[in-house]
């Protein structure tokens, strides 16, 4: 039988979605699960874009432009206009969700064997898509004790090589919830211009911000124009995780006309999620603060309940949905595995992420889970006293 690919052999598992076996297991067991473990909300997607799903008429569900529907492509530009981010419609490129557009983003900017410093913990399929594009991801250390902030440069300058091409962050953080200062922003912008490198910015969490931050767009690094490249979705913003559409975004002309090669290749993005994702431009504003005050609260039950349990630590995210928690464990991947699959609570238990897999350095994030706080009030209490509960059973607690 023929050898599998390198690159297939190289092929991060997911993090997030390998335990789903030992969750459905647990629920054939009669055992309730509380998912924690993956980014998707309980919020109802808004009306305005159910709405526009139900009617859509249509008597062919033709290709779009290889760039995405231009109404569309012209709403996204109000929609940043509004959000002090200038940019046109032939500044972007709409792809297959967030994904296709990091993947379109590391092929057009960067070759087989180039560098990308990411720092971490991050988002696990960057390590999948920097293996499909050939791309070596070099990390750089964020620490849990100043909630994962920027780290110096000094750690950027060690990590650059001749091979070093581009940075890339997530802002808020995916999956810390860390949300980058102004500051911060600005210390990047030196570095991308001292080296010339490219700044890769994935800020599909803008909208979720708390405690009176604001979002800084990398678009509006003034001097760096040209090496920034936004990646965007609707999945998070507007619940709306199986629309399955995103943007790639950039002022650099002879990026956006290489990414198009890559657009044109897979032909067009989905029509239907583009139908969604252009009446999600005009989701009305009480919908999103309803929606904000709600990850709030959620976000101060997770918060609050972790750091009351013995031997925890969890930093106050300042955007996001997600909070990246140190327990006291000996193996994340083992104790969230354990949860599903040796302990119960009144029949129910928690599924979360081993922080393991939102590493790239071996050994890192061993004693620290990721928790999206995606579910209910309701059930993020239960969820929480779940793993409070298994905390003081674990048998590898130390």
């Amino acid at each position: 039988m023929p050898d599998i690919s390198s690159r297939g052999e190289h092929m991060p598992s997911s993090p997030i979605r390998k335990l789903v076996p030992f969750a459905e297991e647990a629920k054939r067991k009669g055992v309730k699960v509380y998912h924690l473990n993956i980014g998707q909300p309980d919020i109802e997607t808004p009306a305005n874009v159910m709405d526009a799903i139900r009617h859509v008429d249509m008597k062919v569900i033709e290709y779009s432009h290889s760039a995405g529907i231009l109404s569309y492509r012209l709403k996204l530009a109000e929609y940043y206009k509004r959000n002090h981010i200038d940019v046109t419609p032939d500044e972007m490129i709409v792809t297959a969700g967030g994904s296709e557009a990091i993947l379109f983003a590391l092929m057009s900017c960067l070759d087989p064997g180039d560098e990308i410093i990411i720092p971490e913990p991050f988002y696990a399929n960057y390590n999948g898509f920097a293996v499909a594009a050939g791309v070596v991801v070099k990390p750089i250390d964020s620490f849990i004790e100043d909630g994962f902030a920027l780290p110096p440069i000094s750690s950027f300058e060690k990590a650059i090589t001749p091979r070093t091409k581009a940075i890339m962050i997530c802002n808020p953080n995916n999956p810390t919830g860390y949300l980058y200062s102004l500051e911060e922003l600005e210390i990047l912008k030196e570095i991308i211009r001292k080296y010339d490198l490219f700044l890769l910015s994935d800020e599909v969490y803008r909208e979720f911000c708390y405690d009176g931050k604001k979002h800084h767009s990398v678009m509006n690094l003034k001097g760096i124009e040209n090496n920034v490249i936004l990646l965007d979705s609707v999945s998070k913003r507007y619940s709306a995780c199986g629309v399955r559409i995103g943007v790639m975004i950039s002022h650099n002309k002879h990026v956006m006309a290489t990414a198009m090669k890559f657009a044109q290749a897979r032909l067009s993005p989905p029509t239907l999620g583009q139908v969604a994702g252009e009446a999600a431009v005009d989701t009305p504003e009480e919908y999103m603060k309803a929606v904000l005050n709600e990850y709030v609260q959620r976000r101060n039950i997770v918060v609050g309940s972790i750091n009351k349990m013995d031997g925890c630590f969890c930093p106050n995210p300042g955007g996001a949905f997600y909070a990246t928690a140190r327990l006291p464990i000996d193996d994340s991947d083992k104790f969230c595995q354990w949860l599903l699959d040796s302990f119960s609570y009144e029949n129910q238990t928690v599924m979360l992420a081993p922080a393991t897999g939102f590493y790239s350095t071996p050994g890192r994030g061993k004693d620290e889970v990721r928790i999206s706080y995606v579910l209910n009030v309701d059930h993020l209490k239960k969820a929480m006293k779940c793993l409070e509960e298994g905390l003081k059973v674990y048998p590898g607690r130390i």
